[in-house]
């Protein structure tokens, strides 16, 4: 974690959302206080249907709060940003494309000059092992190289928060471990902002130096967890007794919802 004193990155205060109205209204979000510092990697786990993704949404300015406030670096968010990069399950690449005007395709929408943008894209993409595949369509790669990309073109623009909503649901076990150890490496050579979303306690505890336990729906954060694990993170970082420690004092937090 690399944090400073300046004003958090993302903080949230009494942030509620409610779809709809009357008796048909849905309370997905309670009241919701949180600061991410710069720097930080905060994961949120919880149940399914607890108002998870629509705190990603919100984050990133897609959807407005019912209520209370969120600022971003100290100013009221009311919409999407360049600063905020975000990463849904799906990797959404443009198929008639190469990956690397995949990647790149952010940066030329937003005016930005091909070359810096291009010598960026390939930068990023031998960080996450594509190098070779640059020229390649998305057919042509695998779930987990996908995915990869995706981080990339989330990247491309320098964003000082990245914002992921299960960026790894779709893979198999094993590339959904590796590919979770990657973006903690390129997390930790980039130095930037992360809120990660996810079903998988130990996905978050891997990758997080907090994770954000929620309730079940309205969600409500139940506890905020420090997660003290040395970095580097590895495969056997998982095999540390502080790391289940971790895993069922979470564990603990969720089910212990469900007798409620």
């Amino acid at each position: 974690m690399q944090t400073d004193g300046a004003s958090p990155v993302l903080s949230m205060a009494g942030l509620g959302k409610t779809y709809g109205q009357g008796r048909g209204a849905v309370e997905a979000l309670g009241a919701i206080d949180l600061e991410i510092r710069r720097g930080e990697f905060v994961s949120v786990v919880g149940p399914s249907g607890c108002g998870k993704s629509t705190l990603l949404k919100l984050a990133g300015g897609l959807e407005a709060p019912s209520r209370g406030t969120i600022a971003r670096e100290g100013r009221p968010l009311d919409g999407p940003t360049r600063q905020t990069g975000i990463i849904f399950q799906e990797h959404v690449l443009f198929p008639w494309l190469s990956i690397l005007e995949n990647v790149t395709m952010p940066a030329e929408v937003a005016g930005h000059p091909a070359g810096p943008a291009r010598a960026r894209a390939l930068e990023l993409l031998a960080m996450a092992g594509l190098a070779d595949f640059a020229g390649h369509r998305p057919a042509q790669l695998s779930g987990g190289m996908k995915q990869r990309a995706a981080f990339c073109r989330a990247l491309i623009a320098d964003p000082g928060l990245l914002l992921m909503d299960e960026p790894f649901g779709a893979l198999d076990a094993l590339t959904r471990e590796e590919l979770s150890l990657d973006l903690s490496r390129m997390w930790q050579d980039l130095g930037r902002t992360a809120l990660l979303i996810t079903h998988d306690i130990e996905e978050a505890i891997l990758l997080g130096d907090r994770v954000l336990v929620m309730s079940p729906r309205p969600g409500r954060i139940l506890a905020d967890i420090p997660v003290p694990l040395p970095r580097p993170r590895s495969v056997e970082t998982a095999a540390l007794p502080e790391f289940h420690a971790l895993k069922q004092q979470i564990r603990s937090i969720i089910f212990s919802q469900r007798s409620i």
